[in-house]
């Protein structure tokens, strides 16, 4: 286990690698540049601006200083927030999104889980019609166009939630974000989990496990929840980083301080480091949480081993 987790480890850094050069230089082909502001700076106050953070310097040794400056945890100043570095922006705002994306892939596992289950068990029958149906929807539905439609039910018709504002992270001020984070995730794990459980309960140590007598629990809870499983822990890997990381309109339609504003920020004002910060570590969480992925195949198929 261990010289394969040092194997992968060493493996994601070529990955990281053209991640970061990739994003470094497409952000500095884009045209514009982070003083291009509504009115345009004189030349020499600009010149100043770019020889202070070093925008003058050739981009290789722009880059190499980059990459050094990733080595240390240093993501670099931001352009725009002047008091505040990249790493200390996303320090502050991926509390907020972890806990708002943890959340809802929470709530996604649970209930597409369970609804996916259910619909294996009851196969071409109403029930499986109706949760098909519903999982067929929440895909088929942006977040940003459910978001809207969540805010018009239930903050301004029925007046029962906020419209947003973070409020310290209070219950009430979380449900409708995260339930707009996790409409789509839970469609896409029902319709996971309803096609492995189907082919798991056709495998031939279930029809076992009926002859000796067990009830549709007992099998569903011991013998094909884990094996039926491996599909949607594929998939939590990448989908769990993108949440955590806090879809960048549902923290803007709700007003969540996460990553995502400073990414639009970032975006809007051509803040060569934030952008890049956040795509970075976006980048390290996909890795990291497929790491954590194919580990966790160990414990759920025995088959699997790691030598």
């Amino acid at each position: 286990m261990l010289r394969y987790s040092l194997r992968r480890l060493v493996s994601a850094i070529p990955t990281l690698f053209v991640l970061i050069a990739v994003a470094f230089f497409m952000m500095r082909a884009a045209p514009g540049g982070p003083f291009d502001l509504e009115r345009s700076l004189p030349p020499e106050i600009e010149a100043n601006l770019r020889a202070a953070y070093r925008l003058d310097d050739p981009l290789w040794l722009q880059f190499a200083r980059y990459l050094g400056g990733i080595l240390r945890g240093d993501f670099g100043p931001s352009f725009q927030y002047r008091d505040f570095t990249v790493t200390e922006l996303i320090a502050t705002g991926f509390p907020v999104s972890l806990r708002l994306g943890a959340s809802a892939i929470l709530l996604a596992l649970v209930i597409g889980v369970t609804a996916g289950s259910i619909a294996a068990l009851k196969q071409n029958r109403v029930t499986d019609h109706v949760v098909m149906t519903v999982s067929m929807t929440g895909i088929s539905i942006p977040n940003f166009v459910m978001a809207p439609i969540l805010i018009l039910v239930f903050a301004i018709h029925l007046r029962w939630l906020p419209a947003g504002g973070w409020g310290d992270g209070a219950l009430r001020n979380m449900v409708l974000p995260v339930i707009a984070l996790a409409l789509p995730q839970i469609a896409y794990i029902a319709r996971l989990t309803r096609g492995s459980m189907i082919e798991v309960l056709r495998s031939n140590f279930i029809r076992t496990a009926k002859a000796q007598g067990l009830s549709t629990t007992a099998i569903l809870l011991k013998h094909a929840l884990k094996p039926a499983l491996l599909p949607v822990v594929s998939y939590l890997g990448p989908a769990t980083a993108a949440v955590i990381t806090g879809s960048v309109v549902i923290e803007q339609i709700f007003g969540v301080p996460g990553i995502g504003r400073f990414f639009v920020q970032g975006a809007l004002n051509r803040d060569y480091t934030l952008v890049m910060g956040v795509v970075v570590f976006y980048g390290m969480l996909i890795i990291a949480f497929n790491f954590l992925v194919d580990l966790a195949y160990a414990w759920l198929d025995p088959k699997v081993k790691y030598s």
